[in-house]
This record gives C-alpha cells, structure tokens and sequence, in this order.
C-alpha cells in the first residue's frame, strides 16, 4: 500500500520523495540559490556494490530526462536511471551517524553498508 506521505505526481516518474527530504531539498537551493535548479538523482557504475546513487543540484537538462515536481521542488531523472530506480523513495533522516539523503529501492538486490551504492536485482529476460 502506498505511503500517503510520500508525494509521487504520476506512474512515470521513477521515484517518491518524502516531505522530510523535500524540506532538506530546499535547504541545500536556498544556501546557494541558481536560476533553473533542480534536484538530478540518478544512478552510475560504481560503489561497492555496482551502482552508485547520483544525487546532485543541477541546471541544465537533457533531452532524455524525465522531470516531476514535489512541493514545488523540480526533480529531475535521466531514462537510463529510471530503470533502476522505479518505485524507489528518497528519504532523509538526521541521524547522526548514518544520517542524509537515502534512497528505499525495490530494485536492490543488495546495499552497500553506507548505502550509496547497490547490486541491482536480476531483471527478467525478454521472452
């Protein structure tokens, strides 16, 4: 069943992200506010476990990148990552040790243990 308090605007955008981490969002724009930003999450070769999580403030996008809105921040993510995190959600604990931004992804096989990095889940072959 769906947390009624993360805020996905449609089906197609990979990702949710809880109010926590939206707040956190405008927190890190408003200490270095640029014309255009947005929140870029993504995934890349890398980490320990295979994929490393991209999470970054950027201006400029792609043709390829699928964009949504959450409490009026801009959340952007290129078609190759989305893949990979469908139906995730970005959260954000203030913890103090382990605390940030931390993604809840269905598609991970495994996790690193600082959780940056994941193993993707065997996808099914075409038949």
């Amino acid at each position: 069943m769906p947390n009624p308090d993360h805020q996905t605007p449609n089906t197609e955008f990979p990702i949710s992200v809880d109010p926590r981490a939206i707040a956190q969002i405008k927190k890190v724009f408003a200490r270095d506010p640029k014309p255009g930003q947005f929140l870029r999450v993504g995934v890349k070769g890398g980490g320990c476990s295979g994929l490393e999580y991209v999470l970054r403030t950027d201006t400029q996008k792609r043709d390829y990148d699928l964009e949504a809105e959450f409490d009026g921040v801009t959340v952007v993510c290129d078609a190759k990552s989305a893949v990979y995190l469908m139906g995730s959600v970005l959260e954000y604990t203030g913890n103090l040790v382990g605390g940030g931004f931390q993604f809840q992804n269905p598609n991970s096989a495994r996790t690193c243990g600082c959780g940056t990095s994941f193993a993707p889940k065997k996808q099914p072959k075409a038949s």
